[in-house]
């Protein structure tokens, strides 16, 4: 099964941070990689993306930053969403928010580690989950 989906910026660094090869996080970027997820971003998640991802912090390796990054975007579908007018509890979180409600009507999902940012959906989804959904585990 190959899915669209919006990826939160969290579960990029829960995926580049884990040593883990069986944690979910990473287990999805396998599946980004592979193909099995089509990403979807605006220029506003791609530029959060770069900013976050380069932060000393987290010291990580700038060429698989760099791999990562083009591959969302040789890969991705970018779109330049319509405003929805909603008030998220975490207002940076609205750019990620606004891309998958635009590309509802592909059935995408939006993949985070935070879901009290967001309302109750069941297109809003953990890695875990999403995971469950490419199995055939779970309904779209």
């Amino acid at each position: 099964m190959i899915c669209y989906a919006v990826i939160d910026t969290n579960v990029l660094v829960s995926a580049l941070l884990s040593n883990q090869p069986n944690a979910a996080t990473v287990r999805l970027m396998g599946r980004l990689i592979c193909g099995e997820i089509i990403p979807v971003y605006s220029g506003e998640i791609m530029r959060e993306y770069r900013e976050v991802l380069g932060r000393k912090k987290f010291n990580f390796e700038p060429e698989m930053v760099r791999y990562l990054l083009m591959a969302i975007e040789k890969y991705g579908v970018l779109l330049e969403p319509a405003s929805t007018g909603i008030i998220l509890p975490d207002m940076k979180d609205l750019p990620f928010y606004e891309v998958v409600m635009e590309k509802r009507n592909d059935a995408a999902y939006l993949v985070t580690g935070n879901m009290k940012h967001f309302p109750a959906e069941p297109f809003i989804v953990t890695a875990r989950q999403m995971l469950e959904i490419l199995d055939g585990k779970e309904q779209s």
